[in-house]
């Protein structure tokens, strides 16, 4: 967690661990089930969200494309993933204001991955295993372990955002 505190908006980093792929129709499923007060099929915190919906498995493949979606969709589930403990959220482009300062907020960390390279971030994936909501296709949520996973902090901790520093 002190880790990602110290991350600056504009650093690249490579990242390897593990992370968790959602996207709109998971984030839903999951924000009903928190409003609803029941279990969640996965624990959010100290977890790193990636909104991504895998494309299908080649053969002899871990994983089919993998590339970042846009993270404005899932700007409306922010909170409500922020105050179950995730540590950062990975996507592509810019995010709203509110958003910012909620990561300011809860003190974690917005990355953007390079958009149109899932098939090169595929390669960057050591294992997938699904955790939930299988019928929602390419939306379930995957545990993805990656190694050397190229990403670069947007939104840091203390609320600097690198696409506002880029309006300037």
């Amino acid at each position: 967690m002190n880790t990602i505190r110290m991350l600056k908006a504009g650093e690249e980093i490579l990242f390897s661990g593990y992370v968790y792929t959602a996207r709109d129709q998971a984030h839903k499923k999951i924000v009903d089930l928190i409003k609803k007060g029941k279990k969640l099929p996965l624990n959010l915190k100290g977890q790193i969200i990636y909104y991504c919906g895998p494309t299908e498995t080649p053969k002899g493949k871990i994983i089919g494309s993998c590339g970042p979606t846009t993270s404005r969709r899932m700007d409306e589930f922010v909170d409500l993933f922020l105050k179950r403990g995730i540590v950062a959220m990975i996507g592509k482009g810019a995010r709203s204001n509110k958003v910012r300062e909620l990561i300011k907020k809860y003190k974690c960390v917005y990355f953007v991955a390079p958009a149109g390279c899932g098939a090169l971030l595929a390669k960057r994936v050591l294992s997938k295993k699904l955790v939930c909501f299988k019928e929602l296709g390419p939306e379930a949520v995957y545990e993805l372990r990656v190694s050397a996973f190229p990403l670069i902090v947007a939104i840091d901790s203390k609320g600097r955002d690198l696409y506002k520093h880029l309006e300037k």
